[in-house]
């Protein structure tokens, strides 16, 4: 089971995990929670678009890019919100 999912240094704790090999390169999805204190942080990281991707779990390592996002909510300004993020990510062709 993946627990944490690595983009660039940020380590980020995922509660759901997927990946599977698309056309030769890695994709991955997960779901994660973004907490009031947190959400400059991760929407500052998000919009970059490309990342250094790990998930040490699965001895996983590659350069990715934002496939699809979403969230459940988008005003975490309010003190003790937390959103739901989802994240797919697929590996840079090389």
């Amino acid at each position: 089971m993946v627990n944490h999912v690595v983009l660039d240094d940020r380590l980020i704790n995922v509660y759901t995990f997927e990946d599977e090999i698309q056309n030769g390169l890695i994709n991955i999805s997960f779901h994660f929670k973004v907490t009031h204190e947190e959400y400059h942080e991760i929407t500052t990281l998000l919009y970059k678009g490309t990342f250094d991707v790990q998930v040490p779990e699965k001895q996983m390592s590659f350069e990715g890019i934002i496939k699809n996002y979403a969230t459940s909510i988008t005003n975490l300004y309010e003190e003790g919100a937390v959103g739901d993020y989802f994240l797919s990510l697929i590996e840079v062709s090389k």
